[in-house]
This record gives structure tokens, C-alpha cells and sequence, in this order.
């Protein structure tokens, strides 16, 4: 009986009864809206939490330590699921998730509410490494499972697109703590459903015979997060030694891991998925993904205001459909992919179309109409999302059921790796290049005295700050409105090139994504 968790009968194991498995489906949904939901509503609630427990030194790590702890959990985790069935993980990782959730809630202070996150992380990176892999396993047939897959990520970036708008509400109207308060039905519910529903697929036969590898574990927990904690800290300046110092740890480990994971005799990371071309090939094309999403989710708005002079309202109508298309594209993708002679055409089509989108945004200089930037936007969408949900698909149908929880969990956390690389990438390259054009004009005017206010590209985001600069320009003999409009050409051209740069990466997986041999949509057994 699976409800006590019990594992199935071979035959009950293949094909779960259509009403246990939706609601088992369900029950995972809630976990992983739980996880959505927290990577997004955090940021428009910083402030208010800061105003109300002071620390504002450990702002930035209230984000950084979720992610942090969640990226290095994910890898781990998805493989511990092959060893030893997805069910109990899942739920352990809602429980945690919720628990800590409460325990945000109730911080006294920043270190408290801090170290509660990294718990939360903890638990959303365990939700992500095997979550995913509970689909194949609850719908082995092709277009079933890609139905259901496309209800998750248009699920997940649903929550993940209304994250900001509805913590400020909550705050605005209940208090801060509110927002953690939220996620504790949600997190009775699926514990319900996950529990009660979900079935135990006992592992492999191989898998009993394995042992745990922690020093793989520890590796990749070094490589990852000294990775993670080289962004963040990059992205800050002034911390160049200890940047340099990750980013060395990251590198060191990194290669450790690939030596050790060679000899291990139960490496966490099997040999057998590199060894497969194809399988290769979707792990950098899951890299090369996630870097051209991060970029543009995070340099299309400071182009819009920034370079363009938008407002965020107008910035923010720019932004939706490309987070909307992700899931329109994967709606569209669902319908077409077991239709095609060859589904590899599908995330082909997909990389061109945001190949494309990424260079005319790069190309199209600040005389672009709003309608314009609007259909781009939109195209980048639906190229990410004719690719996303397939890098998933395509990886769980080459991967032996023994690895789909490591196949899967690596995916993820490789878009992850790509995100962090890409923004660390192109934030340097626009940052040099932004203050290489501002001095020049600030040169060419006579006026590098007065550079300082604009060594940080965000103030062109505040209106009323550039009017006082206009001011204090005009007020030392400068034409302070030819300056701005030359400080806002300085970012446009710097983010210009950080989207060339993406659609470079786009080109490279054009090129990869049509090596790939044609991939057959029946998972192996």
C-alpha cells in the first residue's frame, strides 16, 4: 500500500492510478510553489525587515544564504533520491522548509532571521534535486509526463512572477512576518498530499549496494557555493582579495572533485553521464541557457529605465511577457514536441528565435518604439521557453532510472552555475564599459570633477536624484542635460554589448543543439 509509504507492486509501480497521482502531483506542485514563491517575494520585503530589526550589514545575505545553501544542496540531494527513493526526501524537504519558515516568522533579529534561511535554503534545495525527478516516475508515458511537467513550470514561474508584487502587499498590509506565516498551510497541504498519495519507488537494485559520497559531497558544496560567494561578492567591490579567494577555493575543489569522482567507487556524480555525448551536450546547453536568461532578466530593466528614460511601470509591461512567454512557450511546446519527426528541431527553434531577439535588442539603439521592444521581449520568452522544459525532458529520457534523480538535479543546478557565470560575465563587462564611456564624456565636457555621483549606473534609476545632478551641473558651468543623456548613451551602449554577448551564447548553442543526434521522447527503463 503506498499511502503508509509502503513500495508499490511492479505492476502499480510503472503506472500510478490516474487520481493518486494527480494528487500526488499535487502535493509536490505545493512543495515547489513553496520554493517559487521564496525566491521572489523576499526582495520587495527587505526593507521593511531591516527598518524593524536593524543589521543592515547582513541585507544582502538573507538572499545570498538561501541560494547559497539551495544551490549546493540540489546535486546532492537529487543523487541521495536514486539511492534511496524520491518520497521521504520530499517530504523531509517541506517539513524543513516549513518549520524554518516559522522560525523566520519569528526572528528577533537579523542573525536569527539569517540563519533561518539557510535552513529554508536547505530545504528548497532538497525540493528541487528530487521533486522533479518524481514526474517520470509518476507518469513514464511521453505525453502524459509533458503535460504535467508543463503545468509545474507554468506553476513555478507563475508563482515566481508574482513573488514581489504579493510580498508587498502582505507587508504593506499585515507586517512582514506575514510572508512566512504564508507558507505554513501551503506547507500542511503538501506535506498531506505527499505523504498520503505519493508513492515509494523503491530504487534501483543497484543502488543497495552503494555507499554515500561525502567527500563528492563535500566538494561540490565547496566548488558550488565558493563559486556562488565569488558572484556575490564580485558584484559588490571592494572585497577583490576575498572574491579571488572563492573563486580559487571554487576552482581548486572543482577540480578535486573531478579527480575523485573518477576513483570513487560510488561517486555522486556517475561517470556514465558524461560518458554520453548527447547527455554532455544538454548539461552545456542547460549552462549556456540559464546565463542568457539571468542576463536578461536582470540587464533588460536597467535598459529600459536606465538607457531608454521607461518608468517602472512602463519597464515592468517590457519585462512580463518575457517571464510570461517562458510558460506561454512551454504551453505552445507541450502541444507540438510529440508531433514533429525530429523533437531536437523544437529547442533548435527555440535558441534561434532567442538568439535573434537577444541581438536586435543589442542592434536596435535607443530610437525603438515601445510595440518594438514588446515583441522582443516576447520572442526571447518563447525561445526560453520552447528550451527549458525540453533540457529536462530530453535529459530524463536519456538517463538510466538509476541516475534521473542526479540527471534531473544536475540540470537544474548547472542553470543555476550558467546564471551565476552569465550575470558575473556580462555585470563586469557592462560595468567597465559604462565607466569607460561616462569618463570620456565627463572628459571630453571638462567636468571629471564631477564624476562621482555616477560611478554607479542604479542613478539613473532615480528621477529625482538625476534632477539634483542636472543641477549641480548647470550650477558648475556644464550643459548638465547633454551629460545625463550621454551617462544614459554610456549604459545603453555597456548593456548593448552585455546582450551581444548573449546572443553569442545563443549561437554557440545553435551550434551544439544541432550536433546532438536526434533524441527519442521513451525513457529508458
Amino acid at each position: 500500500m503506498s499511502r503508509a509509504g509502503v513500495p508499490l507492486p511492479e505492476a502499480q509501480m510503472k503506472v500510478a492510478g490516474f487520481r493518486q497521482s494527480l494528487l500526488a502531483l499535487l502535493g509536490v506542485a505545493l512543495g515547489l510553489m513553496l520554493s517559487g514563491l521564496d525566491q521572489t517575494i523576499i526582495g520587495n520585503v527587505l526593507p521593511s525587515i531591516v527598518a524593524d530589526l536593524g543589521g543592515f550589514s547582513l541585507y544582502a545575505w538573507i538572499a545570498t544564504g538561501y541560494l547559497l545553501a539551495s544551490v549546493i544542496c540540489i546535486p546532492i540531494f537529487g543523487r541521495l533520491g536514486d539511492y534511496f527513493g524520491r518520497k521521504y526526501f520530499v517530504f523531509a524537504a517541506v517539513l524543513i522548509f516549513s518549520l524554518s519558515s516559522l522560525l523566520c516568522a519569528f526572528a528577533p533579529s537579523m542573525a536569527w532571521l539569517l540563519a533561518a534561511r539557510i535552513l529554508q535554503g536547505i530545504g528548497g534545495g532538497i525540493l528541487i534535486g528530487t521533486a522533479f525527478a518524481c514526474v517520470p516516475e509518476l507518469f513514464p508515458e511521453t505525453e502524459r509526463r509533458l503535460r504535467w511537467q508543463m503545468l509545474l513550470s507554468m506553476l513555478f514561474s507563475a508563482v515566481n512572477a508574482i513573488g514581489p508584487t504579493l510580498g508587498g502587499w502582505l507587508t504593506q498590509s499585515y507586517g512582514w512576518r506575514s510572508v512566512f506565516y504564508l507558507n505554513l498551510p501551503l506547507g500542511a497541504l503538501a506535506l498531506y498530499f505527499i505523504w498520503r498519495h505519493l508513492p515509494y519507488f523503491p530504487p534501483h537494485p543497484s543502488a543497495a549496494k552503494r555507499r554515500i559520497d561525502w567527500l563528492g559531497a563535500l566538494l561540490i558544496a565547496l566548488s558550488l557555493g565558493g563559486l556562488q560567494l565569488f558572484v556575490q561578492l564580485l558584484s559588490r567591490g571592494g572585497v577583490v582579495m576575498l572574491a579571488a579567494s572563492c573563486a580559487i577555493i571554487a576552482v581548486l575543489a572543482f577540480v578535486a572533485l573531478c579527480w575523485w569522482e573518477r576513483r570513487c567507487a560510488d561517486p555522486l556524480l556517475p561517470s556514465e553521464l558524461f560518458q554520453d555525448k548527447s547527455m554532455r551536450s544538454l548539461f552545456l546547453l542547460s549552462v549556456l541557457a540559464g546565463a542568457i536568461m539571468f542576463v536578461l532578466l536582470f540587464y533588460l530593466p536597467l535598459l529600459f529605465q536606465g538607457a531608454y528614460g521607461l518608468s517602472p511601470k512602463q519597464a515592468g509591461l517590457l519585462i512580463t511577457p518575457l517571464a510570461l512567454c517562458i510558460t506561454l512557450g512551454a504551453i505552445v511546446n507541450g502541444r507540438i514536441i510529440t508531433r514533429v519527426g525530429n523533437p531536437n528541431r523544437v529547442p533548435l527553434l527555440g535558441f534561434v528565435v532567442l538568439m535573434i531577439s537577444c541581438a536586435c535588442l543589442a542592434a536596435i539603439g535607443r530610437s525603438a518604439s515601445f510595440s518594438t521592444l514588446l515583441c522582443l521581449s516576447f520572442g526571447a520568452g518563447t525561445g526560453l521557453g520552447f528550451i527549458l522544459m525540453n533540457l529536462t525532458l530530453f535529459t530524463q529520457c536519456l538517463a538510466d532510472r538509476q541516475h534521473l534523480g542526479i540527471a534531473t538535479a544536475l540540470l537544474q543546478s548547472l542553470r543555476l552555475v550558467g546564471g551565476m557565470l552569465g550575470t558575473a560575465l556580462a555585470g563586469s563587462l557592462v560595468m567597465a564599459l559604462y565607466h569607460l564611456g561616462v569618463s570620456a564624456a565627463f572628459a571630453r565636457s571638462g567636468a571629471a570633477d564631477l564624476l562621482a555621483p555616477f560611478a554607479d549606473p542604479r542613478i539613473l534609476l532615480n528621477s529625482q536624484a538625476q534632477v539634483e545632478q542636472i543641477k549641480r551641473l548647470s550650477a558648475a558651468g556644464h550643459d548638465g542635460v547633454l551629460l545625463m543623456t550621454q551617462v544614459r548613451d554610456a549604459l545603453g551602449q555597456a548593456i548593448d554589448v552585455g546582450l551581444l554577448l548573449a546572443a553569442v551564447l545563443a549561437l554557440i548553442a545553435v551550434v551544439c543543439m544541432a550536433r546532438i543526434p536526434r533524441v527519442s521522447l521513451h525513457p529508458k527503463a
